[in-house]
């Protein structure tokens, strides 16, 4: 299917009560526009990264009781899986879509790239825009606006990163429902690739931080 965009139909899935109910509208009605988005980012994040991408699209297949709040589209190197690997996001909340760079708690090489980002943050951060936010807990909705952030604070997420186990770190936008229905599909597939483009500098960093784990 040619991607559409997202709209409140998308968003009303996760008002609906029930594990199985829930899912079977995240299988009918949001999966297949994962789908196109998978057809379209794969090959363009392959091209960005020189690495060839893997679409992995949540299964959600360990609940058992409580219906997901969230779900997603995940890119990565690996055919088989994506959580151990620095990898990028497109998904939604029952609020807002999200699109992430992603580092979470699954990652061997954290440590190495908490390390990485500390010694390297001034000039990493100056390529990243300043509207764009932070999480450092991908199964959480809140985040942290970067232009709001100290440098300090910046150094405790990647110290955490380093000495946490269960620590992760994600990077990118969000879009409140509101304005995400008011975008073609074309429109928020040129935001999502603006968007990845500029978090190359954290992915180029991830794959040094593999490198030297290795």
């Amino acid at each position: 299917m040619t991607f559409t965009g997202f709209n409140d139909t998308d968003f009303n899935v996760f008002s609906i009560n029930g594990l199985d109910e829930r899912m079977e509208g995240l299988k009918s009605i949001i999966r297949p526009k994962f789908e196109a988005l998978g057809t379209h980012f794969a090959p363009t994040l392959s091209a960005l990264t020189g690495d060839e991408m893997f679409t992995h699209i949540a299964k959600h297949a360990r609940r058992s009781v409580n219906p997901p709040n969230d779900t997603w589209v995940a890119f990565a190197t690996n055919k088989r899986g994506y959580k151990m690997l620095p990898h990028f996001q497109i998904g939604l909340w029952g609020t807002h879509v999200f699109a992430w760079f992603a580092l979470i708690y699954e990652a061997p090489m954290k440590a190495e790239y908490g390390r990485l980002l500390q010694e390297n943050w001034s000039e990493i951060r100056a390529k990243i825009p300043g509207d764009f936010v932070w999480s450092i807990d991908h199964m959480k909705p809140e985040v942290l606006k970067q232009s709001e952030l100290s440098d300090d604070e910046f150094q405790a997420m990647f110290t955490r990163l380093q000495t946490v186990k269960k620590a992760e770190l994600l990077c990118g936008i969000t879009i409140n429902k509101e304005d995400s229905a008011k975008m073609s599909g074309d429109e928020f597939i040129e935001k999502i690739e603006r968007t990845f483009e500029a978090l190359m500098p954290l992915y180029k960093l991830s794959q040094e931080a593999s490198l030297a784990n290795v």
